[in-house]
């Protein structure tokens, strides 16, 4: 199994960030990684020149960041709220699932990932719940989901 090395140009899940030097297997990087731009080969002339990457890598990284702790104190400031039909017995009929959490914060002008939200289960009680939300490695914040019932006819 050969292995050669690439240098990244732009960030790979599972692989590596920009400017970063890693060990591949030969074919990957030849039939995929070098042929899409994704990475160069790892010679003496394109190693002089990793500097420009790093710079542009931690350019980049600042603005994510920026973006990142701004969503974060507008959804600190959210309380959505969701509307459960609840039977006789008090049986909730559906539940408050991340897409909705998702939904509702795009409609207050929010945009961010969807796998962001960290709800484990979803929400089939009716009161306050804390949801964390992470936005970046070293950014994550809550939004409190309020869930009401109304009676099912």
């Amino acid at each position: 199994m050969a292995l050669t090395e690439v240098i990244l140009r732009e960030k790979i899940d599972n692989l590596g960030a920009e400017a970063d030097v890693v060990k591949v297997k030969a074919g990957f990087a030849r039939n995929f990684l070098i042929p899409s731009g994704k990475a160069y080969e790892a010679t003496k002339g394109n190693l002089r020149q990793i500097e420009n990457l790093q710079v542009s890598r931690a350019k980049r990284e600042t603005e994510e960041l920026s973006k990142a702790q701004e969503a974060a104190s507008k959804i600190s400031r959210m309380k959505p709220k969701f509307t459960l039909d609840v039977g006789k017995n008090g049986k909730a009929f559906g539940s408050v699932t991340s897409i909705d959490i998702h939904k509702a914060l795009e409609d207050k002008g929010v945009s961010i990932d969807r796998t962001a939200i960290q709800l484990n289960k979803p929400i089939k009680s009716t009161g306050q719940t804390d949801v964390e939300v992470k936005l970046h490695a070293d950014v994550t914040t809550s939004v409190t989901v309020t869930v009401e019932a109304t009676a099912a006819q």
